[in-house]
C-alpha cells in the first residue's frame, strides 16, 4: 500500500547564492544583497549616457546586484576606494566598487556601491 507522504513544509524561503560563471565558487548569498530602489531610467543619466530618446520612460531591470562589502574582496580589504572586484578563484572580473557609490543601470545611485554584474554571476537556489 503506498502512502502520499508529503515533504515538511518549513516557512524558510530556499537561500539563492551567487556564484561566480567561470568556476563556480559561491561570491554572495541573499542575505549579503543590500537593496535599493528603482530608480528613473534613463532619465537619470546625464545625456551623453542615454540610449536614444524613446527610451526615456522605460524603466529597465537592474544588470546588477549589490552586496555588502565581504572578505573575498581584496581591493577593499587593501584600503582601496574604488577598484575592480575579481574572483579569488579564477581572477575574472565579477563587477567592482566604489566607496563614494556609483549609478545602477536603473539609474539609482548606490552608495557605497558594491557592485556584481549579474551576466559575470549565476544565480541558483538551495
Amino acid at each position: 500500500m503506498e502512502t502520499d507522504q508529503k515533504p515538511l513544509e518549513t516557512s524558510e524561503k530556499p537561500q539563492t547564492l551567487y556564484r561566480c560563471k567561470r568556476c563556480r565558487r559561491i561570491v554572495a548569498s541573499q542575505d549579503n544583497v543590500v537593496p535599493h530602489e528603482q530608480g528613473k531610467g534613463q532619465s537619470s543619466f546625464k545625456w551623453s549616457k542615454r540610449s536614444s530618446a524613446s527610451k526615456l520612460d522605460e524603466r529597465p531591470e537592474c544588470s546588477s546586484i549589490f552586496v555588502e562589502p565581504m572578505k573575498w574582496m581584496q581591493p577593499v580589504e587593501e584600503g582601496h576606494v574604488e577598484e575592480k572586484l575579481c574572483c579569488l578563484g579564477c581572477k575574472a572580473r565579477l563587477g567592482s566598487f566604489n566607496w563614494a557609490g556609483m549609478q545602477c543601470s536603473c539609474g539609482a545611485w548606490v552608495n557605497p556601491a558594491f557592485q556584481l554584474h549579474k551576466s559575470r554571476v549565476d544565480e541558483s537556489t538551495c
